[in-house]
């Protein structure tokens, strides 16, 4: 992303603060073991608005200040350390590269943060992660809220910018769209070469390992969340990530993984079987998923909503759980009853962008939102028939199936990203008959 979008952003998120300031933190650097850190991801509102990527840093929009409306605060430059974990953009960097009007040490916090206070009522910040750095903001509100009684100047309100900031989120540009294009077909090869490269007898780790080689070297940063792929009964497990089970010919295995490109996500998922087809019972069911989530994505237009994609989607599961015998009665009364919900328990879809679970409000006044041009979301209906079901045939206990899609809003109705995923049966049929039809591996 260049700078310009980045200061395009803060301009209209500083019209809609008036006269107040806001304070976004980054997000604290994880330990993942005694003195091993994961690595570093930013928090999405800062990388939203500033593009800086490096922790125990500071934003502060101060509008109406003359001098400096945009300030970071930032690591120093540190030789010694910086020699062990990499060269940061200290001050001068933050300046020169980042736009910032006013760059200082984090530890000038205290010193600085005072005076753009004062000049304000009304202060946008959220506390984050770091719970010293949360204190230490809250202490200088404090001491201006305490000082107006004698100044007639401070802190009267604390705002969360979430109210702001994420509804800008909801709302994607065509810079932001091009890097969700790059990791949806980074996921796009991804997804092929794990239904070309799985034989009876490869373990679930395998193919996450094939799926984040193929994430990395197409130029992402990595998997947008931790990539599931669940055979046999696992796939019922909606968030299983152990990936450690053995597959073997007559399973299916559902792979739920995404690339992510400077921030931004993709979710895909398909459904495939380890041998050369589907089993007829599988087969049935993957059909009624397939229908309920090309139906979702035709619901997908300006002016319907969520919950109108999540209805559609909704019914024609359940009319196939009927036509299975899965369930019986009316559609209509066992969806108002929920009882298709122990086969189908999560909605059909969330927004999508800098988080997998996007941010952004589903409702609206207490009304299910309208789509608009721009947004982007997942469509991914699934069944999940456990495999202890004793009421349930055998043919159909132990089977999962999700098929998930990226759908960007358009002004014409709308546009699958993932649209070059295989789904339909005969296309993941006819890529298994080839690929056990050549020596493994088949995709590298």
């Amino acid at each position: 992303m260049d700078t310009t979008s980045y200061a395009e952003r803060r301009e209209a998120f500083m019209k809609t603060l008036g006269e107040g300031v806001a304070i976004l933190q980054a997000a604290p650097q994880a330990t993942r073991s005694n003195d091993v850190e994961y690595r570093y991801r930013q928090d999405n509102d800062l990388l939203y608005l500033t593009g800086f990527p490096e922790p125990n840093s500071l934003c502060v929009l101060s509008p109406q200040h003359d001098r400096e409306r945009f300030i970071l605060f930032v690591q120093p430059r540190d030789r010694e350390k910086e020699t062990w974990t990499g060269k940061r953009y200290g001050e001068d960097g933050a300046r020169e590269v980042f736009g910032a009007d006013a760059a200082y040490a984090i530890d000038r916090v205290r010193e600085i943060l005072p005076e753009h206070l004062a000049r304000t009522e009304n202060v946008y910040f959220a506390p984050g992660r770091d719970e010293g750095m949360n204190g230490l903001i809250r202490d200088l509100i404090d001491n201006s809220r305490s000082g107006r009684a004698r100044t007639g100047r401070g802190v009267v309100s604390l705002v969360d910018p979430a109210a702001i900031l994420h509804e800008m989120r909801l709302y994607k540009s065509g810079g932001e769209l091009d890097l969700m294009r790059k990791a949806v077909a980074a996921s796009a090869r991804a997804h092929v070469a794990a239904m070309s490269e799985v034989r009876d007898g490869t373990f679930e780790y395998e193919l996450e390992a094939l799926l984040e080689y193929h994430f990395r070297s197409a130029g992402g940063s990595g998997t947008a969340y931790p990539s599931i792929v669940a055979s046999g009964a696992n796939a019922t497990i909606l968030h299983y990530i152990q990936n450690d089970r053995r597959m073997h010919d007559g399973d299916l295995v559902l792979i739920d993984a995404g690339a992510e490109f400077d921030g931004y996500c993709s979710d895909v998922t398909r459904t495939f079987p380890v041998g050369a087809g589907y089993s007829p019972p599988q087969r049935r069911i993957y059909e009624i998923v397939l229908r309920a989530q090309k139906e979702g994505i035709a619901a997908v237009r300006p002016g319907a909503s969520m919950e109108d994609i999540h209805q559609r989607a909704t019914e024609v599961l359940v009319e196939g759980l009927l036509e299975l015998g899965l369930l019986s009665g009316a559609a209509g009364e066992l969806i108002e009853k929920r009882e298709h919900a122990r086969f189908y328990m999560h909605r059909t879809g969330h927004w999508l962008g800098l988080d997998v679970h996007d941010v952004g409000r589903y409702r609206v006044d207490g009304a299910a939102r309208p789509l608009e041009p721009g947004m982007v979301l997942t469509v991914e209906p699934g069944l999940y028939i456990a495999d202890d079901l004793e009421d349930v045939s055998p043919d159909y206990r132990g089977i999962g199936v999700r098929i998930e899609d990226d759908v960007l809003v358009t002004e014409a109705g709308h546009d699958v990203l993932s649209a070059a995923i295989p789904k339909e049966v005969d296309d993941i049929e006819a890529i298994r008959k080839q690929a056990l039809g050549s020596p493994r591996p088949a995709t590298r």
